[in-house]
């Protein structure tokens, strides 16, 4: 696969590794490293466990192949943890070459807390009681210790925590800890635009804690980090390094079936994919994104995988039976585009769901059920009949035949009329292996039975 990068460029790419403690093997290793490469990703958020290190192989193998561990201890803030047991594992990870600890989660939620602790007053003070500690034994033990990334909006407005606690810090007298601090914030899209809040504050001045007037914007969106950074110059002169958590549109459980959900899901992501890996956009393309700052370093996607138990495995790119969602495959036929260097007779247009795709597409769904979608809705019966079909051999479920051409293998429910002959033969033109299935419902079940 060839970098699309150019030389001036810097890659911030990276991603959320499983939801959980429990894939730090050689073996874990040995499958995702390959993936990660061939994405060009460069840093990977693990959550570490705070009573054991997450084994020296797993970091190292990572370090060597250029990709950037970022620790996240996501502790309670109470009980206040102990520096001195955590301190440890801090210097062990140093020593191995890790740089980045995220301490703590979402202080300003209160879920974080305990109810008792959550109703007392001073909460950010409490709060920088247990974060300082820790942070400070972090810096000496040589790792850089990184804000807590907060919840946007919150239980607690988040600009206005992190600007009482920065500002309470320097009160403190932790200049030493300012300056090396880094940030973190979840730079989910929510469901907005992609250019939600950009700009930040100094463009959307009439926006306010818990409350943004019609016609402004917040820091709810994927440009978070133009708040952030904001707030951090308005306390400290020099703009901290930032890592962004979270980035990216999610994919919910209910809307695998959606192809208006599906589409979004993959455009979004590709185009903050792209930015990420710090390739130019053109401006006849979906998106016309602000380029990211120097302070942002990471730009970290969820979910790279999760495990088929967790309530996050719907999100995960890669799925658990071995599926992928169609950003992956989409990505994958981007990085196989000829580049400006390769000598070709017209440009490949931006791949979308709105035109089939070409042959050589990776086919990111394992199976696809097509169902026909009529003005007036979906035939009760079709829904009926394949229901014992869907629940043995788990197909991503549609009606679109542009999403149908991302599958390795499709069954068709839907005779000449509904599918013609010739939508399927371009089906089976860019790759797909075809069948087709016809009747009333009793017979569409029937036939299901037998595949």
């Amino acid at each position: 696969m060839t970098s699309r990068l150019s030389p001036q460029s810097t890659n911030r790419l990276g991603f959320h590794y499983f939801p959980d403690t429990h894939h730090y093997t050689e073996s874990d290793l040995r499958i995702w490293l390959p993936e990660l490469r061939a994405f060009g990703a460069q840093w990977l958020t693990l959550l570490a466990p705070p009573d054991r290190a997450i084994p020296e192989p797993f970091i190292s193998g990572l370090l060597q192949a250029g990709i950037q561990p970022v620790l996240h201890f996501a502790l309670p803030p109470a009980p206040t943890p102990d520096p001195a047991e955590l301190g440890l594992l801090f210097t062990s990870y140093a020593r191995w070459g890790v740089r980045y600890a995220i301490l703590f989660d979402r202080p300003n939620c209160r879920a974080s807390w305990l109810a008792s602790a959550w109703a007392q007053a001073d909460l950010v003070d409490r709060f920088l009681d247990a974060y300082i500690p820790l942070a400070e034994t972090a810096l000496q033990a040589g790792l850089t210790p990184v804000f807590p990334p907060l919840e946007p909006g919150g239980d607690y407005w988040d600009t206005s925590f992190l600007l009482a606690a920065l500002k309470s810090m320097q009160r403190r007298g932790r200049q030493s800890l300012l300056e090396r601090l880094a940030l973190s914030a979840h730079a989910r899209t929510n469901e907005r635009s992609l250019l939600w809040g950009v700009g930040g504050p100094e463009r959307w001045a009439a926006a306010r804690p818990y409350y943004t007037p019609e016609g402004q914007q917040d820091q709810c969106g994927f440009y978070i980090f133009d708040w952030y950074l904001a707030i951090a110059r308005a306390v400290h002169s020099s703009p901290p390094e930032i890592i962004l958590l979270s980035v990216g549109s999610r994919m919910k459980s209910e809307e695998r079936f959606s192809a208006e959900a599906i589409t979004r899901h993959t455009e979004e992501n590709l185009a903050l994919f792209r930015l990420a890996r710090g390739e130019a956009t053109s401006a006849d393309e979906i998106f016309d994104l602000e380029p990211l700052p120097a302070s942002v370093i990471a730009c970290n996607f969820w979910l790279l995988a999760a495990s088929a138990d967790s309530p996050h495995a719907p999100e995960a790119w890669f799925q658990s039976d071995g599926s992928t969602l169609p950003i992956v495959g989409v990505i994958r036929q981007w990085e196989d585009k000829p580049t400006p260097e390769t000598p070709i007779e017209e440009e490949l247009p931006l791949p979308t769901f709105d035109e089939p795709l070409p042959p050589e597409n990776a086919h990111p769904i394992e199976h696809y059920l097509l169902l026909p979608l009529y003005d007036w809705g979906v035939v009760e019966w079709h829904l009926d009949a394949i229901r014992p079909f869907v629940l043995r051999h788990h197909p991503t479920v549609g009606f679109s035949m542009a999403e149908a051409m991302l599958a390795r293998r499709v069954t068709v429910v839907g005779g000449e009329g509904v599918f013609s002959d010739a939508e399927l033969e371009k089906l089976r033109q860019v790759g797909c292996n075809v069948e087709r299935i016809s009747g009333d419902g009793t017979s569409i079940a029937t036939q299901l039975e037998v595949l």
